[in-house]
């Protein structure tokens, strides 16, 4: 057939939504057509709406990464001549009928985000564009695992996910895709998750000062939108439109130590052993393809380790879990058991014409299983056996882009998709996320009530389900180190409150200076990992001197003791979704400050640490903090908020704040998280002007016990116009480690403690500061724990009342 020119035009020419002919109102919305498409508007809740546009005779369903159902919700709907007008409590959403397009505005009728007039949505051959006007000002921040700035005004992004080994600090794509942006305008904030596994585009007034828009190279036009007051609302009604993560085991968030390759077993042991002897707590050591025969997954290199199984027995007498690298790649080898039972049962991916797809990768030519196909997933499953069975409880899951050497993966392969035949146009991007998926799950059943930690290095949108992700292949800089902790805030804006880098840098060497400077930053991340290439220098805290192997001690050290702070926090993000790395972005959204390039990378770590990250080359350093009091965490000076200020930061002393009115619990030391802490909790008390109240929470840390209630939970309660600390009632029946607290107050005069029994004792959050005086606290209570149900510590004249 012979296409005429007007057709030619039609094809190459963008188009947009005509009149709203025919529409039904339903249940959650209404649906309804225009001359060329079917249209569909969904209320999940007060702050969440479903727009779908598609020019098939139904919508194509994604089913990977929404798992929440619209929810009954009050709604009115006027049906006026020119317009569709449907508000919840939060959002009002304007349809024109005339030529369709969507306005979104706030309960007090101010716009918070509309179409643009002309565009609004259009298709330019397969490629679907929403159009929508830039408003004043307008910021745009999230999209996940992406480089640039904070605020990514005037940028273009692209969702593919990529190998990009040692990545520039503004190169697009790289590994993980999560096409979720936030908006930021006038004092007010809004979410767009773009629901489509397509290569997406992200355009915030990139070239033009007209419109931002985001676009896929095809399917269907399916995006929600989310309002609430506050950027963290908008980050929790993401996370809950596409699931939150469960709790990790405790030991994965201790210090992971790794190198491309740790071989053979005696210097795994080693290494173990010298965190041991050195006393820097560690919890893990993470095996690299070299534990493999000829890089086949499933597989152990028997001269380089005859005796896994020993091996693995003795890391855990020191304490250590072990890691594995998992990599999809299946070596097309006779004889090799994973392919053959593969072949078998019929797993991998394929071409249209039925034949198995191969590409090369570090094992040689390989097949690839189809992770989106569910007999697949059992397969896998029943594989990791090969490790469960060996006591092996972590996984790293790499590669899953998916990498092949040539990075040009033929897009007409073919995906089952569940059942719906996909093509690599619109699997790649939800590959590495369903790997994942397949190794969470399968671990999980094979661990018989044991969480399973799981990596991985690509994701999609829902990822924060099955696995933590982190930044890849990195490089030793401080352009690198920096750009490390900015997309690590990005992707807690974006849904992914478990993530983390390489510290010290994957490619290259680090120097003295930038690895402790990275060592000190890492240990306020939520995924605390050190690894380094092969031919790279060794990268162990103590392969940079004494110096540094003190300051890494010291962090490390920190760490540690700030665990019970750090796994309630870990609570939260599995509750609400909100992140443990905070961009300043979240609690200060509308400080313009807080997106300048010099104040871009600092965060909250929880609510109560902020962390301003320097380089390794700065001594001194200007910082901004937000409004508010701030308390150095190690001097206790005492900063006064909304300004510029100049502090001191050799490379022993990160910039780290606590927050006034903050609550920080404290533990002893121990040099592995599966140690048993002293008996006696610390309570750290910053004094400030604002109500405040932390959820303290602890359970096992090892099995799914939690969510039958097996945990030990309490709120703990300041309120400075009543000058009292209240402990709620322990809610669970989990024994909590601690028998005793001792609460430390920071910031308060003498006479507002009068009441209390004080004790002089010196203190330090690090052992050895060189160049800076240990704290000296005079203000110190000690109780029972078993004293703290309903027990309000009055701060002020008034007595000590204990009644439960």
């Amino acid at each position: 057939m012979i296409t005429n020119n007007s057709e030619k035009l039609s094809s190459s020419r963008s188009t947009a939504l005509g009149q709203l002919n025919e529409y039904t109102f339903t249940e959650f919305g209404l649906i309804g057509k225009t001359d060329q498409e079917l249209v569909e508007i969904t209320v999940y809740s007060a702050t969440t709406i479903r727009v779908r546009v598609t020019r098939h005779d139904e919508f194509n369903e994604l089913k990977y990464s929404v798992v929440a159902l619209p929810q009954t919700t009050p709604t009115q709907i006027e049906d006026q001549e020119d317009k569709i007008v449907l508000a919840t409590e939060r959002i009002t959403l304007e349809i024109d009928k005339s030529a369709l397009r969507f306005r979104f505005l706030n309960a007090h009728g101010e716009i918070i985000n509309e179409d643009d007039h002309a565009f609004g949505t259009s298709w330019q051959g397969e490629q679907v564009t929403t159009y929508k006007k830039l408003q004043p000002e307008e910021k745009f921040i999230g999209l996940g695992e992406k480089t640039g700035p904070l605020n990514k005004r005037g940028w273009g992004f692209q969702n593919w996910n990529t190998d990009h080994f040692g990545y520039g600090t503004e190169a697009d794509p790289i590994y993980c895709s999560v096409p979720f942006y936030i908006g930021v305008h006038s004092g007010l904030a809004y979410g767009i998750f773009l629901n489509n596994s397509y290569k997406t585009h992200f355009n915030f007034g990139a070239s033009n000062n007209r419109f931002s828009s985001f676009s896929a190279d095809a399917g269907d036009m399916d995006y929600f939108f989310m309002h609430d007051e506050s950027v963290a609302q908008i980050v929790s009604a993401y996370s809950t439109l596409t699931g939150k993560m469960s709790l990790p085991p405790k030991w994965s968030l201790g210090y992971q130590q790794c190198r491309y390759s740790y071989y053979p077993d005696k210097e795994v042991l080693n290494t173990a052993q010298n965190f041991r002897d050195k006393e820097i707590p560690a919890d893990v050591i993470v095996l690299d393809i070299h534990y493999m025969d000829q890089y086949k997954i499933f597989t152990w290199d028997n001269e380089r380790f005859p005796d896994p199984e020993s091996m693995i027995l003795k890391l855990k007498s020191l304490g250590f879990e072990v890691v594995v690298m998992c990599d999809p790649g299946i070596k097309t080898e006779k004889g090799y058991e994973a392919f053959e039972d593969g072949l078998e049962q019929d797993v991998f991916i394929k071409y249209p014409d039925g034949t198995n797809y191969e590409g090369q990768v570090w094992p040689g030519w390989c097949h690839f299983p189809d992770f989106t196909k569910p007999e697949t997933r059992d397969w896998w499953q029943n594989q990791l056996k090969t490790y469960t069975a060996l006591g092996i409880a972590g996984y790293w899951n790499d590669m899953n882009e998916i990498a092949t050497w040539g990075q040009t993966l033929p897009e007409l392969m073919e995906f089952d998709f569940d059942g719906d035949t996909a093509s690599t146009r619109n699997a790649r991007n939800v590959y590495g996320m369903l790997m994942a998926k397949s190794t969470f799950e399968g671990a999980k059943e094979n661990l018989n009530g044991k969480r399973p930690f799981n990596l991985t290095r690509a994701g999609f949108a829902g990822i924060q389900r099955y696995a933590a992700v982190w930044t890849g292949d990195n490089v030793a800089s401080d352009e690198h180190m920096l750009l490390g902790m900015r997309m690590l805030n990005s992707m807690g804006l974006s849904g992914i409150p478990f993530a983390g880098f390489d510290t010290g840098g994957f490619v290259g060497n680090a120097t003295e200076e930038l690895f402790a400077r990275w060592i000190s930053m890492g240990a306020f991340t939520p995924f605390f990992r050190g690894h380094s290439n092969v031919n790279t220098r060794d990268s162990e805290p103590w392969a940079y001197g004494e110096h540094t192997e003190e300051i890494s001690r010291n962090y490390i050290n920190l760490r540690y003791r700030l665990m019970p702070y750090l796994y309630s926090m870990f609570y939260e993000a599995s509750v609400s979704g909100i992140p443990i790395n905070r961009s300043l972005a979240i609690n200060y959204t509308h400080d313009d400050k807080v997106y300048e390039t010099a104040y871009e990378n600092e965060f909250l770590f929880g609510d109560a640490i902020l962390v301003a990250p320097v380089s390794s080359q700065k001594e001194l350093e200007k910082i901004y903090l937000p409004e508010g009091k701030w308390y150095d965490l190690f001097t206790d000076t005492v900063y006064e908020g909304a300004k510029e200020t100049i502090v001191e930061c050799p490379m022993e002393k990160l910039p780290v704040f606590a927050k006034a009115s903050g609550i920080l619990p404290i533990q002893s030391l121990v040099k592995t998280t599966k140690d048993t802490p002293n008996d006696t909790l610390e309570l750290h008390l910053y004094h400030g002007s604002a109500i405040n109240t932390f959820h303290y929470y602890e359970d096992d840390g090892t099995t799914y016990a939690y969510e039958q209630g097996h945990v030990h939970q309490r709120d703990i309660r300041y309120d400075p116009t009543a000058q009292t600390l209240t402990f709620a009632a322990a809610q669970g029946d989990f024994p909590s480690v601690f028998t005793q607290a001792r609460i430390y107050f920071h910031g308060f005069e003498p006479q507002e403690l009068q009441s209390l029994p004080i004790k002089h004792e010196q203190y330090r959050f690090l052992e050895k500061l060189t160049n800076f005086d240990p704290l000296d606290f005079n203000n110190i209570h000690d109780f029972h724990i078993k004293d703290l149900a309903y027990t309000t510590i009055a701060l002020s004249h008034q007595e000590i009342k204990l009644s439960w």
